[in-house]
């Protein structure tokens, strides 16, 4: 197991943004503030976005863009660029399903939309810049 912290309290930092690269910042920063329901920070450019808000599960932390002229698309499944991805909970696949394609996402597993009756609690979608990510029952 590993330990923490030694003293209660005591921390080495604390996590300030979860940052994806990608070809157009502005682009992803649309596709996820839709997707979440938080604002795109005003004080960002063509080479960073972020995303603030209300209700951010990243409590003070933020999920930010930055430009990579090197950017290399994950591919699914099985891949070396592919690093993380974000599980985000929905109430219900088919809802989920509809909302994430209708902004722009595209289904990686499976392909299809969920059937009314999925006992798989999960499915693996790709953002408009190629990373993956999971919505999945709470």
């Amino acid at each position: 197991m590993t330990q923490v912290a030694e003293q209660p309290g005591s921390t080495a930092g604390r996590l300030g943004s979860v940052v994806l690269d990608c070809p157009d910042p502005l682009e992803l920063a649309q596709f996820y503030s839709a997707l979440l329901g938080l604002e795109i920070d005003e004080n960002g450019d063509d080479d960073w976005r972020s995303l603030t808000g209300p209700g951010s599960s990243l409590g003070s932390s933020t999920l930010a863009f930055r430009r990579s002229e090197q950017y290399v698309p994950a591919t699914w499944p099985g891949t070396d660029a592919q690093d993380l991805h974000l599980d985000l909970i929905v109430d219900d696949l088919s809802s989920g399903h509809a909302s994430v394609t209708a902004l722009g996402a595209e289904p990686l597993d499976p392909l299809d939309p969920p059937p009314a009756e999925n006992a798989r609690g999960w499915r693996i979608y790709a953002d408009p810049a190629g990373h993956p990510f999971r919505i999945c029952l709470e």
